[in-house]
């Protein structure tokens, strides 16, 4: 039975806003839960959307986070298919695209992020596509199976994780592949040139052409059809379908309209402290949105090493993934109950291309870190890469190579020196680094 004394209010129907959804009832609150999506689509997981879904190993239903007929049960109020198009803080309501207004007592911002667009002639072309949204993966699905049985080319903008995951995909179906990336590897901002070199390979073992140090400029078209690729080293490419792949921007029109604070920096998104909570106490925000301020000394000297802003210990990180999605939204939960949350986890995401699966671990932009060690076969592509500076893990990456996370992730928390040569060396377990790693010291 629902008690209307408190209402909390979730914008944002994907992962985050359904786990917060969820955590909410199980931690025993029996107040209103309101949870608004703009999709017509009940909350769903994205990974599959660039991975076993697209490939169809998967089917359209594995998606989703629960039954739709689950929220009725936990009482959980959907509005699918909503737009949140105003925020009234001193009011606490909100106004909804059809004029619908909804008080709440705490309210949870977990609006993600949306794909970054092609700022180029010729993206009204039928053909071009964008991969964020359930929708999206509908249709590019279909276009890979057609790609593929009739030779047909795709040209990717872009070489991050999402572009290469899809080129895996469609070579999966047979079709041909191009990846227009400006940077000389893949992966350049996520991994650095080290590692990008080695995914660079996997492709070009799998058929995909990488056209590198190039940007396109322009979709050309054919009776509104895609037919050929430009780009500004004044190459052309044949292509029947275009994704752009050139990143996310995370979606904080809302609380920017609304006045609330915003974290500093390209990455962007709502500045929230270890609580998830928002610069307005009665707001909070998780999931792709959140910008959180981690405490590592490593961390922090690594991102003003990059020319970053920061303060010594922290630095607002931003994580468009999964794991930071299904753990930060019941986070928030707990804290709007009142809870006492130090969202404090390590950054983590996972990637699957071709029989390669990899999990990685911290942050370690380039710039930021003076040294890459290996310990493994990287011929075999079964190794453990770590990111270091000055002798400390920023980040590691374990490919083909499993049950290695979690002390993964205490070697990165503990801040301590480690010996490289033991890095490398598989005969010593990473969770004795740490205990060897005290006796450096730290300076």
């Amino acid at each position: 039975m629902v008690d209307a004394h408190r209402t909390f209010v979730i914008v944002g129907g994907g992962l985050a806003g359904s786990k917060a959804a969820a955590a909410l009832r199980a931690e025993g609150f029996t107040g209103r839960v309101i949870l608004i999506g703009d999709e017509r689509d009940h909350p769903y997981e994205r990974p599959p959307l660039s991975k076993g879904y697209l490939t169809g190993s998967d089917d359209r239903n594995s998606v989703f986070v629960h039954a739709p007929a689950w929220y009725a049960g936990a009482d959980i109020e959907l509005h699918l298919g909503q737009t949140v198009v105003g925020l009234d803080r001193a009011g606490k309501s909100l106004r909804l695209g059809d004029g619908t207004r909804v008080q709440y007592d705490s309210l949870l911002l977990a609006t993600g992020a949306e794909p970054r667009r092609l700022e180029v002639p010729g993206t009204g072309l039928a053909g071009v596509h964008h991969l964020r949204r359930l929708a999206h993966a509908d249709r590019l699905r279909g276009r890979l199976a057609a790609l593929g049985q009739e030779n047909g080319h795709l040209v990717i903008a872009g070489a991050g994780w999402v572009g290469l995951e899809v080129a895996a995909a469609a070579r999966s179906y047979g079709a041909e592949v191009t990846v227009v990336e400006p940077e000389a590897t893949p992966l350049h901002s996520a991994v650095g040139p080290e590692m990008g070199a080695v995914f660079a390979d996997l492709h070009q073992e799998h058929g995909v052409r990488f056209h590198f140090g190039a940007r396109l400029t322009e979709i050309v078209g054919q009776d509104g059809m895609v037919h050929s690729v430009r780009t500004d080293d004044a190459d052309e490419h044949p292509a029947h379908d275009v994704l752009a792949a050139v990143g996310a921007a995370p979606r904080t029109a809302l609380a920017e309209s609304a006045g609330l604070e915003l974290a500093p920096g390209p990455g962007g998104g709502i500045a929230v402290d270890a609580a998830l909570r928002t610069s307005d106490p009665d707001i909070y925000a998780a999931g792709d949105v959140a910008a959180v301020t981690y405490e590592s000394a490593a961390w922090a000297a690594a991102t003003l090493a990059g020319g970053e802003d920061g303060a010594a210990g922290q630095r607002p990180l931003r994580v468009e993934h999964w794991a930071n999605a299904l753990n930060s939204g019941p986070a928030a939960a707990r804290s709007m109950l009142g809870g006492d949350v130090n969202y404090d986890r390590v950054p983590y995401f996972f990637s699957d291309q071709y029989d390669v699966g990899m999990e990685y671990s911290g942050y370690a932009p380039p710039g930021t870190y003076d040294q890459v060690v290996c310990r493994g076969d990287m011929a075999k592509r079964e190794f453990v890469a770590f990111w270091l500076r000055d002798g400390r893990v920023l980040a590691g990456m374990n490919v083909n190579i499993w049950d290695v996370a979690a002390p993964l992730q205490e070697l990165i928390r503990s801040d301590l020196r480690v010996d490289p040569e033991a890095l490398a060396d598989p005969a010593v377990p990473l969770s004795s680094l740490t205990g060897s790693a005290e006796g450096a010291g730290k300076p």
